[in-house]
């Protein structure tokens, strides 16, 4: 997980008394912490030790993870959104067609471009399809 960097300013915390069975500190010391994330609204709390310090650091870890969890569903989420947008993969979704027989054509599908000359296209001169992709889609 890599290291976040949360500014004091974004971060507001409060020291609050343990609940649950206690010994001799119950009600004297406030060692659970609860902390959040302005900007998120994300809180978290933690009791589980006796210190406060303790319960401080286990809660700003506890806060990190959730909020690399926050990021991660986001960049999922547009990930996916441009998963949506992809055509499929079958017959009739190609880009150039390429005939040899019984005549000679290649043709890009996406500009319209057509070129009577299969072997040069063969052989790597694209130049005119990229040219006319820049032009039609340039402003993308």
């Amino acid at each position: 997980m890599p290291d976040l960097n949360l500014l004091e300013t974004e971060i507001s915390w409060k020291a609050v008394r343990s609940s649950g069975p206690g010994g001799q500190h119950v009600n004297k010391t406030d060692s659970a912490v609860r902390i959040t994330h302005a900007p998120s609204g994300v809180v978290v709390a933690c009791q589980n030790q006796r210190s406060q310090h303790q319960n401080k650091a286990t809660a700003m870890r506890l806060l990190k993870a959730k909020l690399y969890d926050l990021e991660m569903e986001k960049k999922q989420k547009e990930l996916d959104e441009a998963e949506k947008n992809k055509q499929r993969i079958e017959w009739g979704s190609q880009i150039r067609s390429y005939v040899m027989q019984p005549y000679r054509l290649v043709k890009d599908h996406r500009t319209g471009i057509e070129i009577g000359d299969v072997n040069s296209v063969m052989d790597g001169d694209i130049n005119e399809f990229i040219k006319g992709y820049l032009l039609k889609f340039g402003g993308k």
